[in-house]
C-alpha cells in the first residue's frame, strides 16, 4: 500500500463517519471484508486458532483480534467519539419567525468555529414499528440542513475583542422558517430515505450536528489533511488498517472505544469492562487472563499537540513536535499519559525496524495536561501501556489539521511491533 492510497482511503473514511455509530458500522464492514468473523457478546464464543474475530458494544465501540493461542498480544486502542454539538431530546425551538434545534456540547469542543458552517445531522434513532417492534437505525442527512449564524459585528462592536459563547442561548441551530415543523415526522422521512418503511413512532435519539465540508488535502504541496473528527478517527483508521494487514499467526488486538471525550465512564468506554470481558473470554481462565495482560503491550493512539507556529510559546521548546516530522511519544510525570521507560523503549525499537523517526511531547510545566484511554486501560487491566500521538493543529475544533506523512508512518510502526 502506498501512502497516497492510504490517505485517500482515510479521507473517505472521515467523510463517511460523522458519528461513532457510523464509524463503527464502517469499521465492521471493512473487518468483514478482511475475513473477520462477528462474535455476539450475548452468545457463547468458540474460537479457533488462526481465526480473525470482532465484537461490538453499543454499536459505537468495537474490538477486533487475531486468535493464535499465544498470550503476548500487541494491542492498540483509539476512540470513536469527537467533540460535537448533540441535539437535546426535545430539540425544537420556535420563535422570531424561525425554527431552531437546541443543542448540548459534547466534550471539550472549541465552540466559536461552529458558527456560519454548513451543518448536517447524523446519529442513531430508536423507533417503534407499525407492528410494535423496537428497532434502531443510523441516519445521516448528508446535505447541510442547519446553520448557527453569527451575530453581525454592527450589533456587537466588541466581538473581536471579547465575544464569548453561551451554549444555551448562542448555539441553537437554525433549520428553517416554517413553524409547523414536526421533528418526529422529519425523522420518519430520514428513515424512509434509507429504506425504512415500517416507522410508526420515534422513541429516542442520539443525533449530532456535523460539518458537511469534506475532508481534503491542504497546502501548496498538499502536505496537510484538513477534516472534522481527526481526533480521533485518524487513529481509528490507522488501527483498522493495521489489524486488517497482520497475518493470522500474529497475536494482535484493536479496541476502538466510545466516550473518551467525556471521561470514558460508560459500558462502551475505556473505563468500562468491554476489553476486560473480551480478554477473559479469549483466555478462558483467570490465570491465563492475568498472564496475557502481563505479557502484552497496549499502544494508546490519539492526537498530539503539534507546535503551533503562531503560538510557539504554548509549548515546551524541547518537547514540541512538528507535523510531518514523526510520530509523537506522549509523556507526563504525573501519569496523565501511561508511557514509561519500558514501554517507550519497546516502541523505539519498533520505529527503528520501520525506519521512521519519533518525537516527544511533554506539556509545559506551568500548564495542565490532558489525558487519554492509556492510563485508564493501564489502571483497569494492568497492561503495560504507551501513549503515542499524531501531530495535530486546532484539536477539538470543528475542522482540524494533520500531516499527510504521520498516520501512514504510525501504521507501519504498529505492524513492526
Amino acid at each position: 500500500m502506498t501512502r497516497e492510497d492510504f490517505n485517500d482511503g482515510l479521507l473517505g473514511f472521515l467523510d463517511a463517519s460523522p458519528t461513532p455509530f457510523h464509524a463503527v458500522a464502517n469499521v465492521t464492514g471493512m473487518l468483514e471484508n478482511a475475513g473477520f468473523t462477528y462474535l455476539d457478546e450475548r452468545s457463547e464464543w468458540t474460537l479457533e486458532a488462526g481465526g480473525r474475530y470482532y465484537t461490538t458494544r453499543n454499536a459505537s465501540s468495537v474490538i477486533a483480534f487475531t486468535y493464535t493461542g499465544e498470550s503476548d498480544y500487541a494491542m492498540f486502542g483509539a476512540h470513536t467519539d469527537s467533540p460535537n454539538l448533540k441535539l437535546k431530546p426535545s430539540p425544537v425551538l420556535k420563535g422570531s419567525g424561525t425554527v431552531r434545534l437546541g443543542v448540548e456540547p459534547y466534550g471539550g469542543l472549541l465552540m466559536n468555529p461552529w458558527f456560519d458552517r454548513d451543518l448536517g445531522i447524523a446519529g442513531r434513532v430508536a423507533y417503534r414499528t407499525k407492528t410494535g417492534e423496537l428497532k434502531e437505525a443510523n441516519i445521516d442527512t448528508g446535505d447541510a440542513v442547519a446553520v448557527i449564524p453569527s451575530l453581525a459585528i454592527h450589533l456587537d462592536r466588541e466581538a473581536n475583542q471579547s465575544r464569548s459563547v453561551n451554549p444555551q442561548t448562542d448555539l441553537p441551530a437554525l433549520i428553517g422558517c416554517d413553524e409547523s415543523f414536526d421533528f418526529e415526522a422529519w425523522v420518519g422521512k430520514q428513515l424512509e430515505a434509507i429504506g425504512v418503511a415500517d416507522f410508526e413512532r420515534l422513541l429516542s435519539h442520539e443525533l449530532s450536528l456535523y460539518d458537511t465540508q469534506k475532508a481534503s488535502y491542504v497546502g501548496v504541496a498538499k502536505e496537510f489533511i484538513a477534516s472534522a473528527r481527526l481526533d480521533n478517527l485518524l487513529s481509528c483508521y490507522v488501527a483498522l488498517l493495521t489489524i486488517c494487514s497482520v497475518g493470522n499467526d500474529r497475536p494482535y488486538l484493536m479496541i476502538l472505544s466510545d466516550h473518551e471525550e467525556v471521561g470514558s465512564e460508560s459500558t462502551s468506554g475505556a473505563a468500562g469492562p468491554f476489553l476486560e470481558n473480551t480478554l477473559q473470554r479469549i483466555t478462558g481462565s483467570y490465570e491465563a487472563f492475568v498472564q496475557l495482560c502481563q505479557r502484552s503491550l497496549m499502544v494508546s493512539c490519539d492526537n498530539a499537540h503539534a507546535q503551533h507556529p503562531n503560538y510557539a510559546h504554548k509549548h515546551d521548546p524541547e518537547h514540541a513536535p512538528y507535523i510531518n516530522k514523526g510520530l509523537v511519544l506522549k509523556l507526563n510525570a504525573n501519569q496523565r499519559y501511561a508511557s514509561n521507560s519500558r514501554t517507550v523503549s519497546r516502541f523505539v525499537l519498533a520505529s527503528e525496524r520501520a525506519g521512521h523517526p519519533l518525537q516527544e511531547f511533554v506539556t509545559r510545566s506551568d500548564m495542565g495536561c490532558g489525558s487519554t484511554i492509556g492510563p485508564i486501560t493501564a489502571t483497569r487491566l494492568g497492561i503495560e501501556t504507551l501513549d503515542v500521538g499524531l501531530p495535530t493543529y486546532a484539536m477539538h475544533s470543528i475542522r482540524e489539521l494533520a500531516g499527510t506523512k504521520d498516520a501512514f508512518e504510525l501504521y507501519e510502526m504498529l505492524l513492526a511491533l
